[in-house]
């Protein structure tokens, strides 16, 4: 099963990678999917619209003759990071306490082949 991960998980994602170094687009794809599954395609309009917003600047360096797009938090990007993180701490909480308190039945086999 894939739970469906809104822009501003992929946001937080994206701007927490952030805070540990400069990547390039390709490399932040790769960092992403080691959590969830995205596709190539829908990193790009990610990347593009926190540039938009200026929580994002690039940069290109050479690389093997052809340049490569480096992205950078800014200042504004880690303020926004702050406020998701707050949010998905709150989130995350509300959830575990539900699931927490989750008590899955157990199964009786006799009884389902009854219902059948």
């Amino acid at each position: 099963m894939n739970i469906q991960v809104s822009s501003e998980i992929l946001d937080g994602l994206v701007l927490s990678l952030l805070t540990h170094q400069d990547f390039y687009g390709y490399a932040i794809t790769q960092k992403v999917q080691e959590s969830i599954k995205i596709s190539e395609s829908t990193m790009y309009p990610v990347l593009r619209r926190l540039r938009n917003k200026k929580w994002l600047t690039t940069y290109d360096q050479p690389y093997q003759g052809r340049n490569r797009r480096y992205y950078k938090i800014t200042e504004a990007g880690i303020d926004q990071l702050k406020i998701i993180l707050e949010a998905w701490q709150s989130y995350q909480t509300n959830l575990n306490q539900v699931f927490e308190q989750t008590q899955i039945p157990p199964i009786n086999m006799q009884e389902d082949a009854n219902h059948e």
